[in-house]
């Protein structure tokens, strides 16, 4: 599958096909250019040879990110592809993946390998869901996986199940919101405004999502208004 430049010399993307409760749909693996050569593989994907090769082609990879307790499918096969990469995990896979090796549990602040171009947060306050939200810097980016979702009628690989759930369920068709795991398990409001707030504070123009079509245009509005019901103070 090829990859997508979407900020030049920066960021590219690979959109590829997945299931999940029996809906079809696509998710976006992200890699970065930390600086120089290195590379970060943000949210792994199918790794094939073509894929591999054209990753390599950008530089090395020196991390491989999973960033929410979601997004770990293809993990193993990237980090047989990279062997020399670092292996960070959100919270939360340690324990679905216990014969997984890695290095690092990602937390609040970025640590020493991308601390000087991005910033991430640990979005917490969901029953289900936990995700860590980056901010690449130097292209204004923002990364996210199931924060927010934006399947719209311009949205490739929907099946007919998803759009159903989407319309007539959940109101999220042409509607960026946060994945349905996350509307139905704020547990913590205060926690979650707290991690939402600190995102909306970064300086970001876009947003490249996992689900759906990526955010290119008042990002930070589009994503403060996804956010409201758990931005929203409960009633006194």
């Amino acid at each position: 599958m090829p990859l997508s430049e979407f900020s030049p010399g920066q960021i590219w993307t690979m959109d590829y096909p997945v299931r999940y409760a029996g809906s079809g749909f696509n998710a976006r693996m992200s890699v970065v250019r930390l600086d120089g050569n290195r590379l970060m593989l943000h949210s792994p994907g199918p790794m094939d040879d073509s894929t591999a090769a054209a990753i390599s082609a950008l530089g090395q990879v020196t991390q491989i990110v999973a960033p929410g307790n979601f997004h770990y499918l293809y993990l193993a096969r990237a980090q047989a592809r990279f062997p020399a990469a670092e292996t960070h995990l959100c919270p939360g896979i340690e324990r679905k993946l216990p014969g997984l090796a890695f290095d690092w549990l990602l937390g609040p602040r970025p640590p020493a390998a991308w601390s000087e171009l991005m910033d991430q947060v640990l979005i917490r306050g969901s029953r289900y869901m936990w995700e860590v939200a980056m901010l690449h810097r130097p292209s204004r980016t923002l990364l996210l996986v199931d924060a927010i979702e934006n399947v719209t009628d311009r949205t490739a690989n929907v099946s007919w199940q998803l759009k159903a759930w989407w319309k007539l369920v959940f109101r999220m068709w042409n509607r960026p919101k946060p994945a349905p795991e996350y509307r139905l398990g704020w547990q913590d409001r205060e926690a979650a405004r707290a991690s939402l707030n600190r995102i909306l504070a970064w300086d970001f123009d876009r947003i490249v999502l996992s689900h759906g079509d990526n955010i290119v245009e008042n990002a930070k509005q589009v994503a403060r208004e996804a956010w409201t019901p758990p931005l929203a103070r409960d009633p006194e």
